[in-house]
């Protein structure tokens, strides 16, 4: 059975997982287990007040992304954080994460030339008003 999490061994978990071994600084994990075996993590670090990142790992299935946890992700970000936009920082090499991104919302803000170990880092954003998943409120603020 799938249920969300919430803590610093998500933060591990996909720090793991993107190669991002305490650069993540002051983070907070949310992420999704099934059958208590965490398949799935999103992690915001960098706050400043008006901007957040987020970086998201996987195990590679296709089956851990559920409306309720990209309800909570993106009510923590922007209701709760009340931040303006959530920044994505991929690697133009990893086209899994582009494609991800791109199909939950992020859009292509900039690209930064020769700052990625595969190339450019490609900067994507979703801005309060291009989220299509704090809709689903009424489905999930009891849980919340």
């Amino acid at each position: 059975m799938k249920r969300i999490v919430i803590g610093q061994s998500v933060v591990e978990w996909v720090a793991a997982r993107t190669r991002e071994f305490g650069s993540y600084g002051a983070a907070v994990g949310f992420g999704i287990e099934d059958n208590g075996k965490l398949i799935a993590g999103v992690v915001f670090n960098d706050y400043n007040g008006a901007n957040i990142n987020m970086h998201v790992a996987s195990d590679r299935s296709r089956r851990w992304m559920t409306r309720e946890l990209l309800w909570m992700v993106f009510d923590y970000a922007f209701n709760q954080t009340k931040v303006k936009r959530i920044t994505g920082l991929v690697g133009e090499g990893n086209s899994e994460a582009r494609r991800f991104d791109e199909h939950i919302g992020f859009r292509l803000e900039t690209t930064l030339k020769d700052a990625h170990p595969t190339g450019d880092m490609l900067v994507y954003v979703m801005r309060l008003e291009d989220c299509r998943w704090l809709g689903l409120r009424h489905e999930y603020r009891k849980a919340a």
